[in-house]
C-alpha cells in the first residue's frame, strides 16, 4: 500500500465516520423552542462540530488500523472478493 492509498483510504474512512457521527445528539430549534425568525424548526441549534471531528478522528484512526493491517497482512486479497472469476488464474499458483 503506498502512502497516497492510505492517506485516501483514511479521508474515506474518516469522512464516513464524521457524517453518521453529525446527526448524533442533535437538538433542533423547535426542540429547544428558540426557531429565529427565517429559519426552519428542523434547523440545529448546537453541532458541537470540534467535538464531533475529534471523535471521529479518533474512531477513524481505530478503524484505519484496522483496515490497513488486514489489507498488509494479506489475510483478503483482491481475489477473495472476485466473485464472477474475471482475474483469470492466480499466477503464483500456476507451474
Amino acid at each position: 500500500m503506498s502512502i497516497a492509498s492510505a492517506v485516501v483510504l483514511f479521508a474515506v474512512i474518516w469522512f464516513l465516520v464524521f457524517l453518521t457521527a453529525l446527526p448524533i445528539r442533535l437538538r433542533t430549534q423547535g426542540d429547544v423552542g428558540k426557531v429565529l425568525e427565517g429559519t426552519s424548526a428542523g434547523a440545529p441549534e448546537h453541532h458541537h462540530l470540534k467535538r464531533k471531528a475529534a471523535i471521529s478522528t479518533l474512531i477513524a484512526v481505530l478503524l484505519w488500523g484496522a483496515v490497513v493491517a488486514v489489507i498488509l497482512s494479506g489475510a483478503i486479497t483482491v481475489r477473495d472478493i472476485d466473485m464472477f472469476g474475471r482475474m483469470g488464474p492466480d499466477a503464483s499458483l500456476v507451474e
